[in-house]
This record gives C-alpha cells, structure tokens and sequence, in this order.
C-alpha cells in the first residue's frame, strides 16, 4: 500500500497517466472453508477495495490502477499441502481442483497475459478498478 501510494504520487507529479497492476487473490472475493478470519484473506479483500479506491483517486491524472487475482497455483509456500512428499495430491488438491472448472493449477506463466493486457494503454486504456480473476474458472463455478 505504502509503495503504491509513493509510485502513484511520483506518476501524477509526472503527469504521463500510466497505469499500476496490484496482485491480490482470488481468497479476496471469495470465502475459504475453515478460513473465516484468514488474515490472508482479508488483506486480500482489502487490497481488492484499495485498488477500486485509488482508480477513482487516479483516474483524473490518466493513471490506471487494476489487479490480477491468482486462482490456486503450486508455489514453495503451498506445496507441502497441495501434495505428499511422494507427489501424490492431497484431499485438498481434489477439493480445489473439483471447484477448478480447468482441472489444474495454472502455471506461473500465465498470470502473463492478463498483467500484460492490463498494462498495455492500447488494448485496456479505457480500463480501470478491476481486479482480473486468472483462476481457471474457479470464481465463477458454483460447485452444482
């Protein structure tokens, strides 16, 4: 937050617009089971809410401020619980991907194009406030 509001700052002073790509996640708009006070969650959910709130501050300045929202990806951090030390998936390894209507994690790699095209003026220049679900469909499958 603290490095947003400074890079904007040095942007506006600039006056050349531009735009700002915050990362949250997915754990922001939606609830994990057994996580309800998840500060992780929150803070996502915040930063969600913060980036909405510094487009309207930007927007007269010609600055853009969105987000990208990773869905479930294999990290470092989340492996030991995505899979045994075999390579076998977890219970919550098919749980997640049971709600992934693409069956898989994505690949880092992926988060690519959506930062790219919230970055690029010619093809999101009229885009601003949104926070982009790169997740496999998992925000918007019900579970039915």
């Amino acid at each position: 937050v603290h490095m947003t509001y400074e890079v904007a700052k040095r942007m506006r002073d600039a006056g050349k617009g531009g735009s700002i790509v915050n990362v949250t996640s997915n754990a922001g708009f939606m609830v994990n089971h057994g996580q309800p006070m998840s500060p992780y969650s929150s803070a996502k959910a915040a930063m969600n809410h913060f980036t909405r709130c510094m487009a309207c501050e930007l927007a007269p300045y010609d600055i853009r401020v969105n987000g990208i929202a990773p869905g479930f990806f294999v990290t470092n951090q989340n492996r030991a619980l995505l899979f045994t030390e075999d390579g076998t998936p977890t219970a919550r390894t098919e749980k997640i991907l049971r709600g992934t209507p693409m069956n898989r994690f994505g690949e880092s790699d992926e988060l690519l194009g959506g930062l790219l095209f919230l970055l690029n003026d010619k093809a999101s220049g009229f885009i601003t406030g949104v926070v982009l679900p790169i997740d496999g469909g998992f925000s918007a499958y019900s579970g039915v």
